[in-house]
């Protein structure tokens, strides 16, 4: 029999975010088609990042067994959102990039290595257009890569205290302790679910988990520690966490709905998220709105292990999903909590005088809906 969860706490800022049907249409003010300055800027900070990853992935030994394995994702590139949103949080407040730059690679390092560890417990086949770590090199090594991958992300933070200071370095560790426990709770979350069939889950359910999961590394965690690598000081910012929970949970909503609809350039399996039996958006909907023996079919269906799950079952799914509307229903749900990010971002960073950084942050708004 399939599962129920607990409902999400009142005081978690998903408690706040209305269903669709209530939430405001689709008002994405920043411009449409998203600027050239957010690739520039992902580019330029980006590679600032890599610069400061080159000298904390020097090779080692064992080479071979460890130190190539753990510089492989970092070295295939990616979007370098989480790293870039930290150094222009921090430039849009009136620190410098070099400042900010050995955290952005923790940030990124860590990422990684969470990267390396999702892919093992999704059974993932492909990662920025290459098979996956565990695919070329066996899950025991993969692992331990990203253990240590995950580990060496500490060492740019107790490095902070050449430049920050022993007590600002200490306050962005104390953060990204927060952070990794968020994080780790809401993977247990995604994991729980699939392992106990949990079927009775809702809108705010994925979103607390997707808050956990993704928003704390992905944007909460970056926006908070450049808050303070600029301050010096503690920051009681709550307008961060909604800011980073909404724009977060656009980019989580977007990134599974490109599982489904993308092209070749999308770089990881195609419908893995249904493979996976993963409890997306559009599969809760589905849940939710497929009759009695289609939910039978489908609750069945996420019941069995990914190996036994054939293509006949994940192009059912994929029907399905398009039978009821699913795709759209999730893309509104986006624009709904994109429009509400922009608000939230104009009580974060309203008050700042107009820079680069500032505007780069606010049409990552628009980026994360309309990235491909």
């Amino acid at each position: 029999m399939a599962s129920s969860v607990r409902a999400v706490a009142p005081g978690s800022p998903v408690a706040a975010v209305p269903a669709p049907a209530t939430a405001p249409a689709p008002q994405i003010t920043a411009p449409q088609v998203t600027s050239p300055l957010v690739p520039a800027m992902l580019r330029e900070y980006g590679a600032m990042t890599r610069a400061a990853l080159d000298r904390y992935l020097a090779a080692g030994e064992p080479r071979r067994y460890l130190y190539d394995l753990a510089a492989d994702y970092p070295a295939r590139g990616g979007k370098m959102m989480r790293p870039s949103l930290c150094i222009a949080a921090a430039r849009a407040l009136g620190a410098s990039a070099a400042d900010a730059v050995g955290t952005a690679a923790a940030i990124e390092m860590l990422h990684n290595a969470l990267l390396v560890h999702d892919d093992i417990e999704d059974g993932s086949e492909a990662r920025r257009g290459r098979p996956t770590l565990h695919a070329i090199h066996g899950v025991a090594l993969a692992l331990n890569a990203g253990d240590a991958l995950a580990l060496m992300s500490l060492r740019p933070l107790v490095d902070n205290r050449d430049r920050l200071g022993d007590r600002t370095a200490l306050r962005i560790l104390e953060e990204a302790g927060r952070m990794a426990v968020e994080c780790a709770e809401g993977q247990a979350l995604e994991l729980g679910w699939r392992d106990a069939n949990v079927t009775a889950l809702g809108p705010a359910n994925y979103l607390e988990m997707v808050l956990k999961k993704t928003c704390w590394l992905a944007t909460i965690f970056p926006l908070r520690a450049g808050a303070l690598i600029a301050s010096r000081a503690p920051i009681a910012h709550a307008a961060f966490v909604r800011f980073g929970f909404l724009l977060g949970a656009t980019f989580q909503i977007q990134d599974d709905l490109l599982n489904l609809v993308a092209d070749e350039r999308y770089g990881k399996e195609r419908d893995g998220d249904l493979w996976e039996g993963k409890r997306t958006l559009m599969l809760i909907r589905l849940l939710g709105q497929a009759p009695p023996a289609d939910r039978e079919r489908l609750t069945a269906i996420l019941r069995a292990p990914r190996e036994a799950r054939g293509p006949g079952d994940v192009a059912w799914m994929r029907a399905q999903i398009d039978r009821h509307g699913c795709i759209g229903y999730a893309r509104r749900y986006a624009h709904g909590l994109a429009g509400a990010a922009l608000h939230e971002f104009g009580r974060a960073f309203g008050p700042l005088p107009d820079s680069r950084d500032k505007r780069f942050i606010r049409e990552l708004v628009t980026w994360v809906v309309e990235r491909t």
